[in-house]
């Protein structure tokens, strides 16, 4: 009953679940990659192998967006989806000490499925964030450039294998955080869950996530916007960034990352829960 009662919103069963968990997630999603986009655009040019001035500085820091907000809603959308979906079947098979092994399977997986949309996208996103393409190249002739030269693998889907290995990890921080803040929330402080207390437990278990995953997501990076294929995998990118630019190399990008995320997280966790509710107060109607 605690736990339940620390979640966001009531438990949902049924088919509710699911148009919950996908309008929800959608909104979240949309509202924070557009409010945020340009800190996303200064970690990227930070983390770029041609240096932030070559990558275009402070110039056009919403490039790329067009793509970003095309993908965030779907792609948040199929991962709370999935999230929600798994923790709720998941959890009546596990013993209280066992949910924080629930949330990380459930995040895990739904980060697999949702980056069946996410890499495109990201690739489309960064090239343009980095200025690798034409100002007057659309996202989809990017993407139907890489797919005619390199491929389904190697050019829509280069770097899932990364971007799997960056964004489970940080699920598996993220999540049981969030879940575990969530449920002492009223304990420690005192007062009810509400959609603004919801949105401090994201952004801090965000950035905390954000801070340990950085060097992933600057290999991430540098794999997404290499124009050949032989840029090896994560190890042998990280240990060639270190060799050249030392520990603030691999970790390129910290500070804008974890602001972003921080505010992202709650942005994106607030708005998450304040759609739910609403979905559950109207879901009658």
């Amino acid at each position: 009953m605690e736990l339940e009662e620390a979640t966001i919103g009531a438990p949902l069963v049924g088919k509710n679940i699911y148009w919950s968990s996908l309008i929800a997630g959608g909104v979240a999603g949309i509202v924070v990659d557009v409010v945020l986009f340009p800190i996303d655009t200064i970690k990227t040019r930070l983390q770029s192998e041609r240096g932030f001035i070559a990558s275009g500085g402070f110039r056009g820091v919403y490039k790329g967006l067009a793509p970003a907000a095309a993908g965030s809603a779907p792609t948040s959308a199929l991962f709370f989806c999935t999230y929600e979906t798994m923790k709720t079947h998941l959890r009546q098979y596990a013993a209280p000490e066992q949910l924080p092994y629930v949330h990380m399977v459930s995040a895990a997986a739904a980060e697999v499925v949702a980056c069946l949309i996410r890499v495109p996208i990201e690739i489309a996103k960064q090239r343009r964030q980095a200025m690798l393409q034409s100002g007057r190249a659309s996202s989809l002739e990017i993407l139907y450039t890489a797919l005619k030269k390199e491929g389904v693998r190697k050019g829509l889907y280069r770097g899932f294998g990364t971007t799997v290995m960056r964004d489970i990890p940080f699920s598996l921080i993220q999540f049981p955080l969030w879940e575990y803040f969530k449920l002492h929330w009223t304990d420690v402080t005192g007062t009810a869950l509400t959609p603004v207390s919801v949105a401090i437990c994201g952004a801090v278990s965000g950035g905390i996530a954000a801070g340990l995953t950085t060097p992933l997501d600057v290999a991430k990076t540098r794999i997404m916007l290499a124009d050949s294929n032989r840029v090896g995998g994560m190890g042998r990118i990280l240990r060639s960034i270190y060799r050249e630019r030392g520990i603030r190399g691999v970790f390129a990008g910290f500070v804008p990352r974890v602001t972003w995320i921080t505010l992202g997280g709650a942005i994106f966790f607030g708005m998450y829960d304040l759609t739910r509710r609403f979905l559950d107060d109207n879901e009658n109607s």
